[in-house]
């Protein structure tokens, strides 16, 4: 529940500051007749992404065996190393995204304000699907991925009113870094198990790599509601293999440094 709630709160606030920017800006600049043309492009791109996350779970619903590890290996890689783009895009364009929008709303007809919102929206609505599948693969609880990720955008929404309805008293920018932080360290989650499916596709069993890095058989730490949270939140396991681990601190270390680093200043 942990990690789709943190999907969608974060992939659903994106999208309400982008929506919310635009009939802002359509407000101010005596545009307000248009902004059905931002509700209807938001509407249709979020129909889109539940027909798309609905037909993409039927199709890969009942996999098993190799195909469904391959399939659940693949499905990880790519969420990791899409979810890691987000991140990374989302801190080097956060400060002037509200500049483009504006600028792109002075520019477009009332078509393209329509465009406009299904396109971010529709950006944000295909991402999050993608990491929900990731997520579920990753819990013992299909269940508590959609209850937590409806919690997720519940809240997300909220937030997106209150930020432009309240004056914007939430530090956005704390915001964000908090929660790329923890979406860092559930995309490393991510990459141990892609390579974990991928070793079951292959039937990798023998040598030091495939061995367990530690074993636990009992307690909150091998089973329960805790355990399923931190196994789809950050990536744990009861049993994890040595390559899994590796895996795990090889993506997280240099990701978690180049994130967090200051930017270094241009020479003037």
């Amino acid at each position: 529940m942990g990690s789709s709630f943190l999907i969608t709160l974060r992939e659903g606030l994106e999208a309400s500051l982008i929506v919310a920017i635009l009939l802002t800006y359509l407000t101010k600049t005596g545009r307000k007749a248009d902004a059905r043309y931002v509700w209807w492009g938001t509407a249709v791109a979020i129909l889109s992404c539940l027909v798309a996350g609905t037909i993409v779970y039927l199709a890969l619903d009942g996999l098993n065996g190799k195909v469904g590890y391959a399939t659940e290996g693949t499905i990880a890689l790519v969420a990791a190393a899409v979810l890691t783009q987000m991140i990374f895009w989302m801190r080097k364009n956060s400060q002037n995204l509200s500049v483009e929008l504006r600028a792109k709303v002075d520019a477009s007809a009332k078509t393209a304000l329509f465009t406009i919102a299904f396109v971010a929206v529709v950006r944000e609505g295909l991402e999050t699907v993608l990491f929900l599948l990731s997520a579920e693969t990753t819990s013992t609880s299909g269940s508590s991925v959609v209850i937590g990720g409806l919690i997720g955008l519940v809240a997300a929404v909220a937030l997106g009113i209150a930020i432009f309805a309240g004056g914007r008293k939430i530090d956005i920018k704390k915001f964000f870094t908090v929660t790329a932080v923890l979406l860092i360290l559930f995309a490393a989650g991510l990459a141990g198990k892609s390579v974990h499916e991928y070793r079951e596709f292959l039937g990798w069993e023998n040598g030091w790599l495939m061995q367990p890095a530690w074993t636990v058989e009992s307690g909150m730490w091998s089973s329960g509601t805790f355990y399923d949270f931190i196994k789809g939140f950050f990536g744990w396991h009861k049993a994890a293999e040595n390559i899994r681990v590796i895996t795990y601190f090889a993506f997280l270390a240099p990701t978690l440094y180049f994130y967090l680093r200051k930017p270094e200043k241009s020479a003037a």
